[in-house]
């Protein structure tokens, strides 16, 4: 095993390649229970069918918890779009695509979003009233069992050398409501910087799976609140911005 070539570095976390193999090593101060659960989550997410790098194994390597999955080889869509920008409409379409593709399957095994959310605002810095009515808001949204991947953007898939988009990173992963999972998207392009694609990514996702964009923007608030538990500063301030929004255009 030869891990010289680094394909990608993350928060407590970088990824090798090996062959065919993607070894992703974790920090020793990583939790052992949560890279378990994330080896779990996408064992569980394979039975789903869905195309995602398929699990191979967990070990250690020098001590740090590692998760080996088949390699990909490919350029991510957020690599695409970066070097095609006449083609980010097509990319974006795709995209959405496959997000609803993966909402349209079942995954008893999974966490459910709302547990996790709950968790999560009870965990901020928020005041008791501002978490209060975050913990009442969230207990109100219909309850659904959809498969959600909780960082669904283009930096998580992957486009094969023979035009297969893979779904990458599932650490996050949920059963619950889909507009849930798409708020999580939106900010993420807000977070990127990318406010137009933010705009057609939600007007995109509206259209084809037939849903209200005020019933996405009312998960807004509480998705932004369930990750301002972690993130850096500048995250944190603008997550914040969006705790209190309460009427959208």
């Amino acid at each position: 095993m030869s891990l010289d070539r680094i394909i990608a570095v993350r928060n407590n976390k970088t990824v090798y390649r090996d062959g065919n193999k993607a070894y992703k090593v974790f920090d020793k101060s990583y939790s052992k229970a949560d890279v378990l659960n994330e080896a779990l989550n996408q064992a569980r997410i394979e039975e789903t069918g869905l195309n995602i790098p398929k699990i191979l194994e967990v070990t250690m390597t020098e001590g740090k918890w590692t998760i080996v999955s088949e390699y990909i080889k490919g350029k991510t869509l957020a690599e695409l779009m970066s070097e095609n920008p006449e083609k980010k409409d097509e990319y974006l379409e795709l995209f959405v695509d496959l997000q609803l593709t993966m909402h349209s399957k079942t995954c008893r095994g999974l966490n459910k979003l709302k547990d996790k959310m709950n968790r999560k605002i009870s965990e901020t810095d928020l005041s008791a009233t501002v978490r209060y009515d975050l913990h009442t808001r969230l207990e109100s949204m219909p309850k659904h069992n959809k498969v959600c991947h909780g960082d669904f953007n283009p930096s998580n898939i992957i486009v094969a050398e023979d035009g297969t988009p893979y779904i990458l990173d599932w650490s996050h992963a949920t059963q619950g409501n889909a507009s849930a999972d798409a708020a999580r998207t939106y900010l993420l392009f807000w977070l990127n910087g990318d406010i137009d694609g933010a705009k057609k990514y939600l007007d995109l996702f509206c259209e084809k799976s037939n849903t209200a964009k005020q019933y996405v923007q009312k998960w807004m608030p509480i998705v932004a609140a369930s990750q301002t538990v972690k993130g850096n500063e500048r995250e944190r301030e603008f997550l914040h911005s969006w705790i209190d929004v309460v009427d959208y255009e």
